[in-house]
């Protein structure tokens, strides 16, 4: 048992999909996972182990944020055992082609948080996908005729800018969209060595001002979880 999360050694599987709102895993252990029961509700961030065609897959919420993530990653991965980690969450649209409801898988991403500044110092560490999960990803969405953008995101430490133009440096340069969590992901994969990938649903648009309902949210993200839940399996 860790700080965060109460769960038994054995109880977490080594495949993890990671919402940040506690609710959406709840959603996914329903209606996507067989036989799956809840190993986690400390502070409300629900865990749940289950089966998906058999595998074992784990989801847990997260919360918002990247210090929030870390400490939910961190407590998977060393405390746990975890293997495989893919974060599932909503992001907000750069460019006019990037559309509601989207699918974009996060090659790379950059940051406008200070979580590597002490680590790298007067440099610049590029947090980046694992290639075969990846890999994965693609490859079956291309064999279900889904269509996905891949490319850089940009993982914000604020969700509400006062530079409400800010996004277009980031625009020029190629990014997609702005979440707020997998930088970090990629980053603390990449330092004890286990894979990760973060595959988002665009629910709004910075550029064209239009927002997905929260229910429409809900049912849109069921291909992205669809596209997660089979590149964690073999």
């Amino acid at each position: 048992m860790s700080t965060h999360i109460e769960a038994k050694k054995g109880e977490i599987a080594e495949n993890v999909l990671l919402p940040g709102d506690p609710m959406r895993a709840k959603w996914i252990a329903e209606n996507f996972l067989e036989n799956a029961k809840l190993y986690n509700d400390v502070r409300g961030m629900l865990g749940y182990t289950g089966t998906y065609k058999g595998t074992p897959v784990s989801v847990q919420g997260t919360g918002m944020g990247i210090p929030s993530a870390l400490i939910y990653c961190h407590e998977l991965i060393t405390n746990y055992g975890v293997k495989n980690l893919i974060r599932v969450g909503s992001a907000g649209s750069y460019h006019k082609d990037v559309k509601l409801r989207d699918v974009v898988i996060a090659m790379s991403a950059s940051t406008t948080s200070g979580i590597n500044n002490s680590r790298f110092i007067n440099a610049d560490y590029s947090p980046t996908a694992n290639f075969n999960l990846f890999m994965k990803a693609a490859t079956y969405a291309k064999d279900n005729n889904i269509s996905i953008k891949a490319g850089n995101v940009l993982s914000s430490d604020e969700f509400y800018e006062d530079n409400t133009n800010a996004y277009k440096l980031w625009a020029e340069y190629g990014v997609l969209c702005v979440e707020m969590e997998a930088a970090g992901l990629y980053t603390i994969a990449a330092k004890h060595n286990v894979n990760a990938l973060a595959i988002l649903t665009i629910s709004d648009s910075l550029v064209t001002k239009e927002a997905t309902s929260a229910e429409d949210r809900e049912t849109s993200f069921s291909t992205m979880i669809d596209i997660a839940l089979n590149t964690l399996i073999d």
